[in-house]
């Protein structure tokens, strides 16, 4: 049934009320008429006012009982809402649950990033005890347990009862190259040699010098020989001024900073000139003016370092790089797993002498491994 049919049933409900209560109203409102007729106590105007306020409280009940059908169907609707929605809610909880991880929308410990680091109060300085926070100090990342680390090679205690490895020195004075130099056209001339210091360095005396050139010529040692006209891309050992134009010969010396200088095969002249403004471009600013070959004549060191080579072995099995003119080994490179004392052993030298003859010389461990590809020097004329 409609609501419109429900309220025209409650119009004819109330229509019968009221006819029903107008008619019993009615009959008493007769005797009341007829009473008050006869006994004069009530007027028409009174039976009128009951009329007309009977009808009035059956429209009353009337807009009552459709305002509690309102409220029922209004309860009725919000009922099925609730169901729906709580449905509607399930139904998406279950997608988050089952499509969460493939969607990476679940923030459970597997997905989730790092959490933020913090720093206690014992971490900070001051933090806790009322102080000013500061910045931690970084601590050193620890050595990991087990992996050795580099140090400085020690000599084996063995070793102590052994004479000290030593390599004797070259005698103050002792002259281990001299030449004289000449320019192809004979512009540049002069003298040098190359004298022992007494403490395992050597000095390069200049006499002689004369110059016709208007620029300043200049003199040095290098290991490669360039030609004439080319111009300088290293200056060597010992490079040293002489002069410019000169009317007397000059004279000068100057240290060369190494103790193995055999290696320097050439003497190179070549031009200082502080500008090629003006100047020929065969006499400009390095120019080589003169290539001379140097021999040299180093007499052998007293040692007590004799390495003889016994073959590759366990913890030294390495390969010799090159020998010396003798025949003896002079450099070796160190193979995976060579330790020194392994390979002291195989050159028949000390461990002492092999740091001796290595300076600096780094190991890892207590075994004293050494690192691999590195080349060691098992030649006493190099020290």
């Amino acid at each position: 049934m409609t609501d419109d049919e429900r309220d025209a049933g409650d119009d004819r409900s109330g229509a019968e009320d009221g006819t029903a209560d107008g008619t019993a109203d009615g009959t008493v409102s007769a005797a009341g008429i007829a009473s008050t007729a006869s006994t004069a106590e009530h007027s028409v105007d009174d039976w009128l006012e009951a009329a007309r306020v009977e009808p009035a409280a059956g429209a009353r009940r009337r807009g009552e009982r459709r305002a509690e059908r309102r409220d029922e169907k209004r309860g009725g609707a919000v009922v099925p809402i609730i169901a729906v929605s709580v449905a509607v809610a399930t139904v998406i909880g279950a997608s988050f649950v089952i499509f969460g991880d493939a969607l990476g929308l679940r923030g459970d410990e597997t997905t989730a990033g790092p959490a933020p680091a913090t720093i206690s109060a014992s971490a900070r300085p001051g933090a806790g005890q009322g102080g000013p926070s500061s910045t931690p100090t970084p601590t050193p990342t620890p050595t990991p347990s087990g992996e050795p680390t580099q140090q400085a090679a020690t000599a084996a205690p063995a070793d102590a009862a052994l004479p000290a490895p030593s390599v004797a020195t070259v005698p103050a004075g002792t002259v281990v190259s001299e030449s004289d130099v000449r320019s192809p056209l004979g512009s540049v001339a002069f003298h040098y040699r190359v004298v022992a210091d007494g403490s395992d360095g050597y000095d390069i005396e200049y006499s002689g010098f004369t110059s016709t050139l208007p620029v300043p010529v200049s003199v040095t040692l290098i290991d490669i020989a360039p030609s004439v006209g080319d111009g300088m891309t290293s200056y060597g050992v010992g490079s040293v001024l002489l002069g410019g134009p000169t009317t007397s010969p000059a004279s000068g010396r100057v240290a060369l900073g190494t103790s193995q200088p055999s290696y320097l095969g050439t003497i190179v002249t070549y031009s200082s000139a502080p500008s090629a403004d003006g100047v020929p471009l065969e006499i400009g600013p390095d120019k080589v003016l003169a290539v001379s070959s140097v021999a040299w004549s180093i007499p052998p060191r007293e040692t007590n370092i004799a390495p003889v080579d016994s073959g590759p072995a366990s913890l030294a099995a390495g390969q010799v790089s090159s020998t010396t003119d003798s025949g003896a080994p002079r450099r070796y490179v160190v193979a995976p797993n060579d330790t020194i004392a392994e390979v002291a052993a195989r050159f028949d030298i000390s461990v002492a002498a092999l740091i001796y003859l290595n300076a600096g010389l780094q190991v890892l461990g207590d075994d004293q491994r050494l690192f691999e590809g590195t080349t060691l020097n098992l030649d006493p004329a190099a020290v």
